[in-house]
């Protein structure tokens, strides 16, 4: 019987024969990372592999660490495995890791979506005999409009917030979704603030050459008032507590797949609900699990069972595996 290229252990998804961990929830040796959100970055590793493009966030967030940056395509020998990274769509940096070991392949998936969002690098499928896939979003309900209409919502009610005297205060994560806003929003309308964890990632992205536009970070000393128009972009968190207050009267806003649930926006308590997300939709999940070839699937972090009991009925090998993935909602 063919030994399993990754295994499933209490530390994280492992590699026998290269001696590596992917994504490790707790302190390993050696792990090759595919993005720098929390529940798959995390501190206390030996050594470190990412891309070149989601190292520099990394850095930033976990401070001095031992590690190694490599380029998407790029194949590197460790131990008695080859590996690669490539595109995943999440964000920009984000990365797939193909694994080969004695001619089977294996891919991790880490976060991803199908859909390219003019940021981040295009999600590309990597043919493989088993495929780790995230389910955050693993049901039929949860189908994400376009992008561009998106953008034009969230401009109009920008747009109108303004006309009102309002300020409009958007939540979005840190990293990825709310530079992935950005890039999309008419700056045009009026100044756009940024909450400090969202422009000090901005500036680390700017840095890296992704285009985006002119923000203006908002500070302790600012008299946030006198941006007429403005739109605020910060974490979700940030939009209840006194930090929102110093912008006056203000129209709150929530981007986030979790906005198709209506139970969801109305327990956030937002004044308006976004419906975009950087994780794959049910229909993107379907598109790519068949793009990889894949007859083996391994679901994690979402709507596991239910997503893998319907992967069955279509004559795939599936089953769940539990990961401590999944713990940022507002990343979603």
């Amino acid at each position: 019987m063919t030994e399993p290229v990754l295994t499933f252990t209490d530390r994280g998804i492992y590699c026998p024969a290269g001696d590596f961990h992917i994504d490790p929830w707790r302190p390993v040796d050696r792990a090759l990372i595919t993005h720098g959100h929390a529940d798959h970055a995390r501190p206390g590793h030996g050594a470190y592999l990412a891309t070149t493009g989601a190292l520099p966030v990394i850095r930033h967030r976990l401070g001095q660490i031992n590690a190694e940056d490599i380029a998407y395509g790029t194949a590197r020998t460790i131990g008695g495995a080859r590996v690669s990274f490539h595109p995943a769509g999440h964000l920009p940096g984000s990365a797939q890791i193909r694994v080969e070991v004695g001619g089977q392949v294996w891919v991790a998936s880490g976060d991803y979506k199908t859909t390219p969002d003019g940021l981040s690098e295009p999600f590309e499928p990597v043919r493989c005999h088993a495929f780790i896939t995230e389910c955050t979003f693993g049901l039929p309900v949860f189908t994400w409009p376009s992008q561009d209409s998106v953008a034009a919502d969230i401009n109009a009610w920008w747009a109108d917030n303004a006309a009102q005297g309002r300020a409009s205060l958007l939540g979005a994560y840190s990293l990825g979704k709310a530079q992935r806003l950005l890039s999309v929003l008419d700056a045009q309308q009026g100044p756009i603030l940024t909450h400090g964890a969202v422009e000090a990632t901005n500036a680390i992205l700017r840095t890296q050459g992704y285009a985006l536009p002119d923000t203006i970070p908002v500070t302790p000393d600012m008299d946030a008032k006198a941006h007429k128009g403005a739109l605020i972009l910060a974490p979700p968190s940030a939009l209840t507590s006194a930090w929102a207050r110093r912008f006056g009267p203000a129209s709150t806003g929530f981007a986030s797949g979790w906005m198709r649930l209506r139970g969801i926006r109305r327990r956030r308590a937002m004044d308006r609900g976004f419906v975009v997300s950087d994780h794959a939709d049910w229909s993107g999940l379907h598109q790519a699990i068949k793009a990889t070839g894949a007859e083996k699937i391994f679901a994690t972090h979402g709507y596991t069972e239910i997503f893998a009991r319907w992967l069955k009925t279509y004559g795939y090998d599936a089953e769940v595996v539990p990961t401590e993935f999944g713990g940022e909602e507002e990343a979603s």
